[in-house]
């Protein structure tokens, strides 16, 4: 008797490709070996390929662990004064899809380096709702150097996350804009519009962010060693 042999990836329907890919993130989430293809390929499909139906499996699949990390987040009890939770999801979803449009090359080879990519988008989702009602007491940006701002309780975890985004960024203009973008939580057009003496224009940000999010995905497991073992 002949041994059977288990289908690829790319030639599996989405159907059947969700429910591995479901079976694997709870592996994932148990910290048991998991096999990263089939969630990889439900990834390839809809941003390479612009499969709506892949798009809607990722929306389904990943909304429960989004929302995890969304109530993690150390402003999460600042963030839900101004909106609610199916709201941030949505929004981290929609920073994510115009991310890869931006990019129509981005791909991912680990489920830890596409869930970091997603988790940024959510930081950024919460920090453009706080900085948007924040705007009226809004004077001015850090300057260059990254001067300490007054300490609270609830910001350690926020600055081992970029203390740990900074050690992977050996020059120091990705640094720069890394901070602008993701602790600050500006967009690419008001980052030109504030700091215009420092980056002429949304195309320059535009490839910089490129290049630090594919240096991030390909230091993914550093960045997980280096904020697990901060708790």
């Amino acid at each position: 008797m002949g041994i059977e042999m288990e289908e690829l990836p790319d030639q599996m329907s989405l159907s059947a490709l969700e429910a591995r890919c479901t079976s694997e993130i709870n592996n994932y989430r148990r910290k048991e070996p998991c096999n990263d293809r089939y969630c990889l390929e439900i990834f390839h499909r809809a941003i390479v390929k612009h499969n709506d139906e892949a798009w809607a499996i990722l929306y389904r699949r990943f909304t429960g662990m989004v929302l995890s990390w969304l109530h993690r987040h150390p402003k999460w009890e600042i963030a839900a004064q101004y909106d609610k939770e199916e709201n941030y999801v949505a929004k981290t979803f929609a920073r994510f899809w115009q991310a890869t449009a931006h990019n129509q090359e981005l791909e991912f080879d680990s489920l830890a380096a596409a869930f970091s990519y997603l988790q940024a988008c959510l930081n950024g989702a919460i920090l453009d709702t706080l900085r948007a009602h924040a705007r009226p007491n809004l004077t001015a940006l850090p300057e260059p150097g990254y001067p300490e701002e007054p300490a609270t309780e609830e910001e350690d975890e926020g600055q081992e996350v970029w203390e740990a985004i900074r050690s992977l960024l050996p020059n120091e203009r990705e640094q720069r804009l890394a901070y602008l973008l993701f602790h600050c939580g500006l967009k690419a057009r008001e980052v030109v519009q504030h700091c215009h003496t420092e980056f002429s224009n949304v195309r320059e940000v535009y490839r910089l962010r490129r290049n630090i999010m594919e240096r991030l995905m390909r230091n993914a497991d550093q960045l997980r060693w280096r904020l697990s073992s901060d708790e």
